[in-house]
């Protein structure tokens, strides 16, 4: 008998960590979680397990999926992700019943639309979603560089300073999440970030040990931000020296200045000072701001595109 039930902190940490672990192994940009992990998601001020949800088959956990209500979203949408089910019990409808339990909490809830991102490349997931009424709305790519072959002189702005922050300073997390929610406004699923994210995600983040941030000073004003960092346990179960930039960003009036170049090579060599070889990032394929162009700029590949599906509900 299949069961669905709800997620139950403090009782499944390992369980939801073990399925997603095995579900999502040989996914090229994911590692292993732990329970230690889970809890430090779990405090997160947007962490809300109300949507997490775990099948079990005759009583076994093999399977689990989140659909996800932003409490700081105004607009009514929800995200199904962590869809993951034990390889030994896939293709009993234990995916597709998961699916149709998250879209279910979701509407509960009052959301009117429901957005997944998919593998492009894994199809089962695809033809579950769109069998389900989904529709692709957008696209993005996960890319990966050599830090052996780091350009210069390619229209990097020469006069911008560029400051490593001390990101202990809560005066300088304020000043990162003003920079970013000044830059992203006009992205896709943007919506203003709190303080007290940033605090969280700067000081207490559950995947990167080594963080680094610098801003970009124009006659002392702030235009721009770059963030990097080190995922140690994903390089050792990747078998892999690679390094993230996690957030790029320029004000609007200062772009196409050459500032987003000087921020990225600073971001690569500070990854490879730290002994990286590789540097690896997500970027939308439709950015408003042609992220995707600076990147292929500098050197970057796309390495596999994740397909972003929405539905009304």
């Amino acid at each position: 008998m299949l069961k669905i039930r709800n997620f139950v902190m403090g009782e499944d940490e390992a369980i939801w960590a073990h399925i997603a672990s095995v579900a999502f192994k040989d996914y090229e940009d994911f590692r292993s979680i732990s329970v230690e992990e889970m809890e430090k998601m779990e405090k997160s001020p947007t962490f809300d397990p109300s949507g997490m949800f775990i099948a079990e088959l005759d009583g076994k956990p093999v399977g689990i999926i989140n659909a996800y209500v932003d409490k700081f979203r105004e607009e009514k949408k929800g995200f199904i992700s962590w869809l993951g089910v034990l390889p030994a019990y896939r293709r009993r409808g234990i995916g597709k019943t998961l699916a149709i339990k998250a879209l279910e909490s979701l509407k509960e809830r009052g959301m009117e639309t429901a957005e997944a991102a998919l593998e492009s490349h894994i199809k089962v997931p695809i033809h579950l979603f769109e069998g389900l009424g989904f529709k692709i709305v957008r696209s993005s790519s996960f890319m990966k560089m050599d830090l052996a072959k780091i350009p210069f002189n390619i229209g990097e702005n020469k006069e911008v300073n560029i400051q490593k922050l001390q990101i202990e300073q809560d005066n300088e997390i304020v000043l990162l999440n003003n920079l970013h929610n000044e830059c992203f406004k006009e992205h896709f699923n943007f919506r203003p970030s709190k303080l007290e994210e940033a605090r969280h995600w700067v000081l207490e983040n559950p995947w990167l040990k080594q963080l680094s941030w610098f801003t970009a000073q124009l006659k002392e004003t702030s235009v721009g931000y770059i963030g990097v960092g080190i995922d140690e346990k994903y390089n050792v179960e990747k078998k892999t020296r690679s390094g993230w930039i996690l957030e790029i960003g320029v004000l609007k009036p200062f772009r196409r200045k050459g500032i987003g170049m000087a921020l990225m090579l600073q971001g690569l060599k500070e990854l490879k000072k730290l002994g990286m070889e590789n540097a690896l990032l997500y970027v939308d394929d439709e950015n408003p701001t042609k992220a995707i162009k600076l990147y292929e700029k500098v050197g970057f590949k796309t390495i596999k595109k994740t397909l972003i599906y929405q539905k009304r509900l």
